[in-house]
């Protein structure tokens, strides 16, 4: 065990569920913070601590855990958000702001969750705003800074997204065809994001990087 400490932010989600187990499977880590809104269903572990965290007032949170390791999974689709402004807080604000804290409080690598087609540039709303949260985090300089780009997750939800399961089916279906450079919009399994993610928070390798699908499922056979 390193002596290392770390964040879970979004450890009730998909990936973020994942992740949180595989790092406390793994004993990559001393102490693992989960930041949530309310108790997850897991269960008790010696090494895990629940923080109840109100996003909005991160930056006035007293006692911030002091951490070397912070995963960033959080992230909401725009039906739930309910509106573009709603949606640019979880998936901006919010990712930024953890960043600039747990950076500010002595975190030195960070690992976000991000999306395939992320680009500041990009004229869609989502890819724009995970490309932006990816810029701004990379403009605060982190030791290492670890950029997953996922497309389709596939995995068990607490909560079912309209239509997404015949996207997943779809993809799947059309996989085969998705070869090149285009092998990144292949669905790919949530937990196989989080092992390359403590995969890669085993070897900490310095800068900034991302990781497509074929990185991904690379790094998950190593774990």
């Amino acid at each position: 065990m390193s002596g290392r400490t770390a964040i879970v932010a979004g450890a009730s989600g998909l990936v973020g569920g994942h992740c949180l187990r595989r790092l406390l499977a793994s004993g990559l880590h001393e102490h693992v913070v989960a930041f949530v809104r309310g108790p997850l269903n897991v269960a008790p572990h010696k090494r895990l601590e629940q923080r109840t965290v109100d996003f909005e007032r991160l930056g006035r949170m007293s006692a911030f855990p002091r951490v070397q390791d912070v995963f960033c999974c959080l992230g909401t689709t725009m039906k739930k958000a309910g509106s573009e402004a709603a949606f640019r807080k979880v998936d901006y604000e919010y990712v930024v702001r953890l960043a600039e804290t747990s950076l500010r409080t002595g975190a030195d690598h960070f690992y976000l969750v991000s999306a395939v087609g992320a680009d500041p540039k990009s004229r869609v709303f989502y890819s724009r705003v995970k490309g932006e949260a990816e810029e701004s985090i990379a403009k605060l300089g982190f030791a290492g800074l670890h950029i997953f780009r996922p497309s389709f997750l596939i995995g068990r939800r607490s909560e079912q997204r309209a239509g997404e399961a015949a996207g997943i089916a779809a993809a799947r279906l059309f996989s085969i065809f998705l070869v090149g450079p285009a092998r990144k919009y292949r669905p790919i399994k949530a937990d196989t994001v989080a092992r390359a993610m403590v995969v890669v928070a085993r070897e900490r390798p310095a800068g900034a990087h991302v990781y497509a699908a074929d990185e991904m499922e690379g790094l998950a056979t190593l774990l």
